[in-house]
């Protein structure tokens, strides 16, 4: 067969790598877009908002959105999604206060791919604005465009997540990275899954961001390297310092104004830029929109299974009737073996890119030969964290 069934590190070529991302964009493929800055196509949203009341040429600009983001260059804009930006002042109000609160309160501010503490981050934050003023949510979240672009990307029955991220002036650069799914994982996890896999990745989730304020370049708007979607053992290569160090060297930065929409396939290497400015506090809105086919087909008790197969578990290894391969096995048909979804506020991802999964604590339990109270009450504890 001539496709590789997994990859390695061995398999992250930089020169290939350099002559992926090097293509240029076809106007031709983005007739909708109202220009091309730095090879991103950027869509007008008073243009767009109105090609969406008809039907026809509504799948029409879906259509070239889903081209965009998965065989062009993974990203693109729409200026003005929010017409009217006294929304995105209102609900700013409110996750202003939600970070006071929090931080009055001591939460947790792990964060991915950044340093934690070194900026302000909303877990939750779609949940938290409902909570606390759906007549704002509705205005807000109730954007045909927003819903259009998630639409395009991962066909209709979405699930709609966000976090906001409020960077200071002198808020430092993230590292180069991908994003959920595999993107959260470490090199060697993600090693484990076969390529088909990787190249799954990326269609389940879409990311974007809504501005809250407007971005120049020197407030550090989020660098984007165009086609690094396309590059498929990806979710390895971005960790390398030869990939890392090329991304310094050729990603772009699209500024941004107030009620602008960006969207990226997740794959796209990218990265939180320097808030190089003195006086702006760069507050986006990060979506993550995710598939709904990514569900298994019935609800499962995997709680109340794991508590009744712990003690089973137990006797067999301390009396060798099962070996270490079945008891893995055993594990991961009960088990939960994901780390999301979680509440990343009471679960965050401390020492890692994602919290410690069920199956993972029960092999932990296993190795330290917990007792049965304790591991109930240490399942327990977890279940607790992951509640919404």
């Amino acid at each position: 067969m001539s496709d590789q069934a997994y990859f390695s590190e061995a398999d992250c070529d930089i020169d290939a790598f350099r002559a992926l991302v090097g293509r240029t964009l076809d106007t031709g493929n983005v007739p909708l877009a109202a220009t091309i800055e730095k090879g991103i196509p950027v869509y007008d949203g008073a243009a767009t908002a109105a090609l969406l009341e008809d039907p026809p040429r509504r799948r029409s600009a879906l259509a070239e959105w889903g081209c965009v983001l998965g065989k062009g260059p993974g990203v693109l804009a729409i200026s003005g999604a929010y017409r009217d930006t006294k929304v995105l002042d209102e609900a700013t109000a409110i996750y202003l206060a939600i970070i006071a609160q929090e931080k009055e309160q001591g939460a947790a501010q792990a964060d991915h791919f950044a340093t934690a503490g070194a900026n302000d981050r909303v877990w939750n934050a779609l949940q938290k604005l409902c909570d606390r003023a759906p007549d704002v949510f509705a205005r807000y979240l109730g954007n045909p465009i927003l819903a259009a672009v998630s639409e395009a990307w991962l066909g209709p029955g979405y699930q709609m997540t966000a976090q906001i991220n409020l960077v200071r002036p002198g808020g430092k650069a993230q590292e180069a990275h991908r994003d959920y799914h595999l993107g959260f994982q470490t090199a060697e996890a993600a090693a484990q899954y076969p390529a088909h896999v990787h190249d799954l990745s990326p269609v389940m989730t879409l990311q974007g961001a809504i501005a809250h304020c407007d971005m120049p370049v020197e407030s550090g708007p989020t660098k984007l390297l165009p086609y690094s979607q396309l590059y498929r053992p990806g979710y390895l290569a971005y960790r390398l310092e030869p990939f890392r160090a090329f991304f310094e060297t050729a990603y772009v930065q699209l500024p941004l104004k107030k009620g602008d929409l960006l969207f990226f396939n997740p794959a796209l290497f990218h990265a939180a830029g320097d808030n190089v400015s003195t006086d702006i506090q760069r507050l986006a809105n990060l979506v993550q929109v995710s598939s709904p086919l990514g569900r298994a087909m019935e609800s499962i008790d995997r709680l109340g299974m794991c508590r009744q197969l712990y003690p089973v578990l137990r006797a067999a290894q301390a009396e060798r009737t099962l070996s270490a391969a079945e008891i893995a096995a055993a594990i991961a048909s009960a088990a939960e073996g994901y780390s999301f979804p979680t509440n990343l506020e009471r679960d965050p991802p401390i020492g890692g890119l994602a919290p410690e999964t069920q199956a993972a604590l029960m092999h932990r339990a296993l190795e330290t030969d917990m007792d049965e109270g304790e591991f109930a009450q240490a399942l327990a504890a977890q279940a607790d964290r992951r509640r919404a």
